[in-house]
């Protein structure tokens, strides 16, 4: 998962673009960086770490011009390192050219042989650098032909962002995996990965660019058209950015994430009632699922955990070792609201199960009498291959235990997930939306080396 920006026609695009990743840095938190254009020469920018530590502003000023791009990354393909940050940049046939890319291509093990059979010499090892030697090779030169040429090439998940000199281009998949919207402040077009991104600069949402849909931006021009055959598609939104990814305040899949999440909680409620004292959320992404439930069961809501601002996201931390400090950093119990209580802790999800135990660890340690947890979502059984990093299936614990195992091992006394169906019942259009990680139902044919590593000769 990865947030991008992209803003054309503005007198501090660098900076507009560093306060867009500010508000998107929930995408991810490995590195940051910004491409911009000033009419004769292209600058950039990246360094790995937070936006803010990675986009200080002594470098913000070296990013001349009125257009530019950004990226935060969360690796899904391709290892964390300095070689692997975006935007990538190249110069080909004497054009700048940069690329930020959101999502995950299911066939870069054959675009990647194919082009090095071709002669190409890859720099980094991420799927996204497969895109940039299909700009390179392809013989159109008519950026709508271009631009079509190599995107019908791709499979899988891509937002993308591309500046092509001063020209903003952005482009979702036909599925529509990631989301990717269009927005606008005074002459200036603006694209980011959530409607969160816009707010930050008081910039108006206009619309989310569809699913197949190219838009170009010049300037104060914006023109759009589909890539061929995007009228038969069927939609695969991920499911999961509106249970875990997107902001709260964003605006993604033709609805807003906080109600969404507060509808799953209430389903969950119905569908999994307790006798309890109270509910409490684990914050930040269970805020609002809890807050539904508590509304729907008619039990308290209380704030039972206190979540330490300053310590990153746990899921999107790389590394086992880091995820297992910010799980006992990140947040801390209220023992005075805690002991002697019965309490409903929802959760958005459970992956690994390591970090569940942890936190139930936690409130047996202040003095909660009983713990029921409840997840506002069917349990995850299936990787990811289109920009969620879930690991393979024999480290998902809910493809390899029943649900009571899973209750025995994260040691609460009771525990339940919301069904597939409840999950589908609250979300509007339910059947535009990708729910593979569930189901193992893949929309779009998988790859068969599996490896996030496959462009670094490792294999699964």
């Amino acid at each position: 998962m990865c947030g991008l920006i992209g803003i054309s026609n503005h007198e501090e695009a660098a900076k507009a673009s560093f306060l867009g990743l500010y508000a998107l840095q929930h995408r991810g938190e490995e590195s940051a960086g910004i491409a911009s254009y000033d009419g004769r020469e292209m600058y950039i920018v990246k360094n790995p770490g937070l936006v803010a530590d990675a986009l200080n502003e002594k470098s913000l000023n070296k990013l001349k011009g009125k257009t530019a791009i950004g990226h935060c990354r969360y690796s899904t393909t391709g290892s964390s390192n300095f070689k692997n940050i975006q935007p990538f940049f190249v110069i080909h046939k004497n054009r700048s050219i940069a690329v930020a890319h959101n999502g995950n291509l299911t066939n870069t093990e054959e675009l990647y042989q194919h082009l090095e059979e071709e002669g190409s010499i890859f720099q980094t090892s991420m799927d996204s650098e497969v895109i940039v030697h299909l700009l390179a090779r392809s013989k159109n030169r008519d950026l709508k032909k271009w631009i079509v040429d190599v995107l019908s090439q791709l499979e899988g998940a891509f937002s993308l962002i591309f500046l092509i000199e001063d020209v903003i281009v952005g482009a979702r998949d036909m599925q529509g995996f990631r989301p990717l919207s269009l927005g606008k402040v005074g002459k200036s077009y603006i694209l980011a990965s959530e409607s969160c991104a816009f707010d930050l600069i008081n910039a108006k949402f206009i619309r989310e660019v569809e699913p197949g849909e190219i838009v170009i931006i010049r300037g104060e021009k914006i023109e759009s058209f589909f890539l061929p055959g995007q009228s038969k598609e069927k939609r695969s939104h991920c499911i999961f950015e509106n249970i875990y990814f997107a902001r709260p305040d964003s605006h993604i899949f033709d609805g807003n994430v906080y109600i969404a999440r507060k509808y799953l909680g209430k389903q969950l409620a119905r569908e999994h009632p307790v006798d309890a004292d109270y509910v409490m959320p684990i914050p930040d992404s269970g805020n609002y699922a809890a807050l539904g439930y508590a509304q729907e069961s008619g039990l308290p809501f209380e704030i039972g955990m206190i979540r330490n601002h300053y310590i990153g996201r746990t899921f999107i931390q790389p590394t086992q070792l880091v995820r297992d400090f910010s799980v006992k950093v990140k947040l801390n119990p209220i023992r005075d609201i805690l002991k002697g209580k019965r309490i409903v802790v929802v959760e958005d999800s459970i992956v690994r199960g390591t970090t569940g135990k942890g936190r139930v660890e936690a409130l047996r340690k202040a003095g909660a009498k009983e713990i029921h947890m409840r997840i506002s979502c069917p349990p995850i059984k299936f990787p990811c291959f289109y920009g969620i990093d879930f690991p393979s299936s024999e480290e998902l614990i809910a493809s390899n235990k029943k649900i009571k195992e899973i209750a025995d091992f994260i040691k609460v006394d009771s525990l339940e997930y919301l069904s597939l169906e409840g999950m589908l019942s609250v979300m509007k259009n339910s059947d535009n939306f990708c729910h593979a990680c569930f189901t193992g139902k893949y929309p779009v044919k998988i790859p068969k080396n599996k490896s996030k590593y496959l462009m670094e000769g490792r294999k699964n």
